[in-house]
């Protein structure tokens, strides 16, 4: 064998063990990068996901809040409550009320209901605290009607203040004095009000 045979041959192994390395190296890598990969875990069952509880609409502003708005519907005798539901854009139950009362002194728009809150009443002022909403009207809310015409109207407003809490008590004011006879005929009113104190004392 000559010389330039046997440096072909060192030459040629030598491009083996290079390619050899080179594969044992790459697959070294490959398995080291396998070993490395976290695995995708496989998707569950959505219903067994865990789901954080909703906040309640009080805490987070701008939520919408169901209040009830009193109306007198007309019967054979005399009057009953219904409610008229409407959404609200509060945070907080004294906004809700606020907005509730300024629907129910604006009048009814449409349908049977009626009212007999005298038009013109306005909201002068509420507050709701411990178990007691407070309602301030303007004078107008005494003027005018009969027996029952005065015994719905307090009605009404008693059933609205307490649409958010039905076992709260309300004191109606008037100008900012509590309102103790309402009307010509001299209906007395025995505050706080509940709606069964009125269920009881003032029926329709």
């Amino acid at each position: 064998m000559n010389d330039q045979q046997r440096t072909n041959r060192n030459v040629s192994s030598g491009v083996i063990a290079a390619v050899s390395a080179a594969v044992v190296a790459v697959s070294g890598g490959v398995a080291w990068l396998t070993s490395q990969t976290p695995e995708i875990p496989t998707p569950g069952n959505p219903s067994q996901s865990i789901r954080q509880p909703q906040q309640p609409l009080t805490t987070q502003p701008g939520n919408e809040q169901t209040a009830n708005i009193y109306w007198l519907k007309p019967t054979e005798k005399s009057f009953e409550l219904v409610p008229q539901p409407i959404k609200i854009a509060a945070a907080q139950p004294n906004q809700a009320l606020e907005a509730a009362f300024q629907t129910l002194l604006a009048g009814p728009t449409e349908g049977t209901d009626s009212t007999t809150i005298p038009q013109g009443t306005k909201l002068l002022g509420m507050k709701v605290e411990n178990n007691e909403v407070h309602v301030n009207l303007s004078a107008d809310f005494t003027s005018g009607g009969g027996s029952s015409s005065m015994v719905g109207r307090v009605g009404q407003v008693v059933y609205t203040a307490t649409t958010l809490n039905p076992n709260a008590k309300v004191y109606i004011e008037v100008n900012g004095k509590p309102l103790e006879v309402l009307g010509g005929e001299g209906v007395e009113i025995e505050q706080p009000l509940t709606r069964t104190s009125f269920n009881k004392n003032y029926p329709l």
